[in-house]
């Protein structure tokens, strides 16, 4: 008789303890990262698990040690950039520590939806919760309910230090600003994103304050909403003023929107107006003219997240810090041409 499993059937647990010839405790203990398992064990029994496909029954572990090992994530507007990217940071950290991750997106504007999505991540006893959700409103919605496991914010809102950890949208912020001050740009303008949007409110900040900090004049920013056409609209609407030489735009796409409607206007890039956008996404290197922007690193967040979650020794108090975002110099700026 063979010792694989029965074909058609999935391999179990007995199965993996048969073929490397130890218990099923044994097993179970493996599983567990027991500390009590000796490693040349521990390797045979992980060997054999790779040779029949094992996959563990998240089900019946759940039942037997008490545990999900599962990590929720409370996410609204996770078809943006920023948060989609936060998303699949934290879904890879998560594997490697051998955990899954659930995700409940909510509606943002809608007080209940922001409770269901709290109730079905908790009625999944999840271990661990992080909250994804760049608008204020869904923070004064969670601080009226107790949170019963760990969770961790990637919003700054200043009201829950010890449950934050985030880029520093406001260093970001500065570093595009001066950029275009050392430049010797004066006449600057910013886009910013939507007023209920706390990274917008974020940048917003740390533009005024390096304007501010280098003595330089500054007009009321400009209330956008993420998207391109916006970006155009905005673009084509500044350009009947033309009182400005460069532009930071809250973020990528808005800033192709500038980008074309500078163009469609028979201005060239960075010639006649510099523009810098904010997150560095996949194709702001692609942009005629290339795009200057603000990196965030979302791998690092995601690993330092589910490392506080998880109460790792990676998470120290260094790694509460905010992580400070990097500028990416490209074509798209460049001195005026006074």
């Amino acid at each position: 008789m063979s010792d694989e499993p029965s074909k058609g059937r999935a391999p179990s647990i007995r199965d993996v303890a048969r073929l490397a010839g130890v218990s099923h405790q044994t097993v179970s203990r493996v599983l567990n990262h027991h500390p009590s398992i000796r490693p040349e064990t521990k390797q045979r029994v992980l060997d054999v698990m790779e040779q029949v496909q094992y996959q563990p029954n998240r089900a019946a572990r759940a039942l037997v040690t008490s545990r999900s090992h599962t990590i929720g994530i409370l996410s609204s507007q996770s078809t943006q950039y920023g948060p989609a990217s936060s998303i699949t940071a934290i879904e890879a950290a998560a594997r490697e520590a051998g955990y899954w991750v659930s995700t409940a997106n909510i509606d943002a504007s809608d007080d209940r939806s922001i409770a269901d999505g709290l109730a079905h991540l908790v009625a999944q006893g999840v271990e661990g919760l992080v909250v994804i959700a760049p608008q204020a409103r869904v923070f004064d919605t969670l601080a009226q309910r107790s949170i019963d496991v760990p969770y961790v914010s990637l919003q700054s809102t200043g009201k829950d230090p010890d449950h934050t950890l985030s880029v520093d949208q406001i260093a970001g912020a500065r570093l595009a600003t001066r950029h275009l001050i050392e430049l010797g740009h004066r006449n600057i303008y910013h886009l910013t994103g939507p007023q209920d949007w706390i990274e917008a409110e974020a940048r917003m900040r740390g533009f005024l304050e390096e304007m501010s900090a280098s003595d330089v004049p500054t007009t009321a920013p400009i209330l956008g909403d993420w998207t391109a056409d916006f970006g155009y609209y905005a673009g084509r609407e500044l350009l009947t003023v033309r009182d400005f030489t460069a532009i930071f735009s809250s973020n990528d796409q808005m800033a192709l929107g500038l980008m074309h409607a500078i163009r469609d206007a028979g201005l060239e890039i960075p010639r006649d107006v510099s523009i810098v956008g904010f997150d560095d996404i996949p194709e702001a290197a692609h942009f005629w003219p290339p795009l200057t922007t603000v990196r965030q690193d979302f791998a690092e967040l995601g690993r330092r997240c589910v490392a506080l979650l998880l109460g790792s020794d990676a998470a120290g108090s260094a790694h509460r810090d905010a992580i400070v975002p990097e500028l990416i110099v490209r074509s798209s700026t460049g001195r005026p041409a006074f």
